[in-house]
């Protein structure tokens, strides 16, 4: 199994930015010590408690601070930037860490329409022409555009498309390159995605085909303290997909919102279930083995995004414990 992280940098209630992303360099560097492949960044806009939202720079700063570990974006909003830009700071980051980046681009407008423009500097919604741009900055990659973004690197950074179904696997698949399913957002498409993927792969960018899935995992001690830890997650993420307050709350404050849920939020906490792995060490391995079966994928980013920083720190220690650091 190969495992790495997908960080959206989730800001827990009572910090700072400042702290946010400090803590985070400090994450990075402990998962390149548990064995740990990579270290993935979103970006997110315009939130109270998503602290990354330029993940170019993150990839650029925890490259600096780590030795091996592959840093990479997950994703970066093609649909608002120019692909020519995008491919510029691709090729710079590659010029600087050799080897060592993976560009993950997405579909996402970011958030709403005001945000998009804001994005896009005004410009009309461009989402629907994001398998052009994906081309075009494919060419500018491998230069068989008319111009070739610099710097003009020895070998190409990995390229990926981040998607949530059959259509995006084809287009990663026929383009030739990566492919990561968003198994964290719509878990019911990832064995018909993968599928459509491989199906469709024909070398081009990349010569073989390279499949990941993202998931939500928090690995307690045993079930019952994976079940308390995820409480505050549960109320984090129903209260992003309320628009509310998208910093992590702490146990305490989850704790009373869970009492006091109604039955509509608590079977939308049901549903969000199926897009997490939540357990001891025991289930964890038994899901996330189920899942890599299913889909015929040992290559996973996991996101944890609980209040407690030790708590998660040690989440994905035991993680590592299964997966990274067998005798």
């Amino acid at each position: 199994m190969k495992l790495g992280i997908l960080d959206q940098m989730p800001q827990p209630k009572g910090k700072t930015a400042e702290q946010t992303a400090a803590h985070t360099i400090d994450m990075a560097q402990t998962a390149e010590s548990l064995g740990y492949k990579r270290y993935w960044f979103a970006e997110h806009h315009a939130t109270r408690g998503m602290v990354s939202s330029a993940p170019e720079i993150m990839m650029a700063t925890v490259a600096s601070r780590t030795r091996t570990l592959k840093v990479g974006s997950g994703g970066i909003l093609l649909p608002q930037y120019s692909p020519f830009k995008v491919a510029s700071q691709i090729a710079q980051l590659e010029s600087l860490f050799p080897g060592r980046i993976e560009a993950g681009v997405g579909r996402s407008p970011g958030g709403g329409e005001f945000i998009r423009k804001l994005l896009a500097d005004g410009k009309p919604n461009q989402m629907a022409e994001y398998p052009d741009k994906l081309k075009d900055l494919i060419q500018y990659l491998d230069g068989s555009a008319r111009v070739r973004a610099a710097p003009r690197t020895t070998a190409r950074p990995e390229l990926h498309s981040l998607g949530l179904g059959e259509n995006s696997a084809v287009l990663a698949g026929i383009l030739g390159i990566g492919y990561v399913f968003g198994h964290f957002i719509r878990p019911d498409r990832g064995v018909e995605a993968f599928r459509a993927y491989h199906d469709a792969f024909e070398p081009g960018f990349m010569e073989n085909p390279v499949a990941r899935a993202c998931a939500f995992v928090i690995c307690g001690e045993d079930d019952d303290h994976a079940e308390a830890l995820a409480q505050s997650q549960d109320i984090w993420l129903l209260n992003v997909e309320k628009g509310l307050d998208s910093q992590v709350p702490t146990p305490e404050a989850a704790q009373k919102k869970y009492e006091a849920l109604t039955e509509a939020e608590r079977e939308k906490i049901r549903n969000n279930r199926r897009r997490m792995i939540i357990g001891g060490p025991d289930t964890v391995r038994a899901e996330l083995d189920h899942y890599s079966g299913l889909y015929e994928c040992d290559d996973w980013l996991i996101l944890c995004n609980l209040h407690d920083w030790e708590e998660k720190k040690r989440s994905f220690e035991r993680l590592a414990e299964i997966y990274l650091q067998q005798p």
